[in-house]
């Protein structure tokens, strides 16, 4: 690798500065990702590579929430992968901060927020499950399977047996739309009917079904669907 011109060392130190003094927002998205590749390679000027990671995955945020085998398609190193997962993680666990502790139906826009950083950006439709107890706290967040919601039987089975397991006594159904429309699919509905009944004999309330997507996020409850 060839050294860093000192043009670049004082490129970078001025990013460094604008961020010290105003935060996030001072700096534009392929600065962000450029200080965070900087980090793995120091010596390295890293700005059209963040730039064109960018444009090649859509954003900022499909490209934290890429998986390390889709960055390393790009030639990026295990240094630079880990700078930009790290960087996910802090997102995201500061967001989860906000849901800990909290009666999860009195943080529902501190909710919707982490489910929208956690799944809108995936390219795989994910189903998660929020277990809660009978004061509406979380128990659990789990990620109960990846693909298609078709084989409905087979799921409601698995989630209700998971809730009886953990003494949940209410659900939140959560699920991404990787096509970036929120709007609940007649599977979608289907499933959410078939959880609600069979919560039903067990006990076990389904409180919602929500769905995020890249235009935003949607809820069956809000929408008369439950």
């Amino acid at each position: 690798m060839a050294d860093v011109p000192s043009s670049s060392n004082g490129h970078r130190s001025r990013l460094r500065q604008r961020l010290f003094e105003g935060g996030g927002k001072a700096l534009l998205d392929h600065e962000l990702v450029e200080y965070l590749l900087a980090l793995a390679v120091p010596r390295r000027d890293t700005k059209t590579q963040a730039k064109e990671l960018i444009a090649r995955f859509g954003g900022i945020g499909p490209l934290l929430s890429a998986c390390p085998v889709a960055l390393r398609r790009e030639g990026l190193s295990e240094g630079m992968i880990g700078a930009l997962k790290i960087a996910e993680a802090s997102a995201l666990r500061m967001l989860e901060t906000r849901i800990e502790g909290r009666p999860i139906l009195s943080s529902w826009d501190a909710l919707g927020d982490y489910l929208q950083a956690a799944m809108a950006h995936s390219p795989i439709e994910e189903v998660r499950i929020l277990f809660l107890n009978a004061r509406n706290m979380l128990l659990a967040n789990e990620s109960m399977w990846r693909g298609s919601v078709d084989e409905a039987p087979v799921h409601v089975r698995e989630v209700i047996g998971r809730a009886i397991q953990l003494g949940a006594t209410a659900i939140i159904i959560v699920h991404n739309h990787p096509s970036g429309d929120p709007s609940p699919s007649s599977q979608d509905i289907r499933m959410t009917k078939e959880l609600i009944e069979a919560g039903r004999h067990m006990r076990v309330t389904v409180h919602d079904h929500v769905i995020v997507g890249l235009r935003g996020r949607s809820s069956m409850k809000a929408m008369g669907l439950i």
